[in-house]
């Protein structure tokens, strides 16, 4: 963690940040399951030509329901954030991306936010507060790198 950042403090922000991400994707995961249902998704991603909507639809779905399900637990952060980036990486180019930036109009600022949060999560972790925090060994201070030490003699040669 950033060294000017009390490391509770950064944990209980990674809390916050990953459960909040995490929501967002469980719900829109439970939409396309529950409300929507596959084949409609399925029907949708066809129409707008994303590539296997069969597939993708069924990717989409799972990676955004039990994806976003382990950013709330705090279990496989980084595995969970970078299938979620690839997601929101699938919905820039295909649907977003020839549309501008906001969201109102159909752009990608929703999307480009979600992928750089979960890309920023699959490279920093989760945090203590969570399932791979209970089993993260803990870092001691004095494994941190220190400055070498250089001993000059008196001919002013390093040893």
């Amino acid at each position: 963690m950033h060294r000017w950042i009390p490391s509770p403090v950064a944990d209980v922000v990674l809390l916050f940040a990953r459960t909040a991400i995490g929501v967002v994707f469980v719900a829109h995961g439970w939409h396309k399951l529950h409300t929507v249902g596959i084949g409609r998704t399925e029907q949708m991603f066809e129409t707008i030509g994303i590539p296997a909507p069969s597939l993708s639809a069924l990717y989409t779905t799972f990676v955004e329901l039990v994806g976003g399900a382990m950013l709330i637990a705090g279990v496989l952060v980084p595995l969970a954030g970078v299938l979620l980036f690839l997601t929101m990486a699938g919905a820039f180019v295909f649907v977003h991306m020839d549309k501008g930036i906001f969201v109102s109009e159909g752009g990608y600022e929703y999307v480009l936010t979600l992928g750089a949060a979960t890309l920023m999560l699959a490279v920093v972790g989760g945090g203590r507060y969570g399932i791979d925090g209970l089993f993260a060994t803990r870092r001691s201070t004095s494994a941190l790198p220190t400055p070498a030490v250089r001993d000059v003699s008196e001919r002013g040669a390093v040893r």
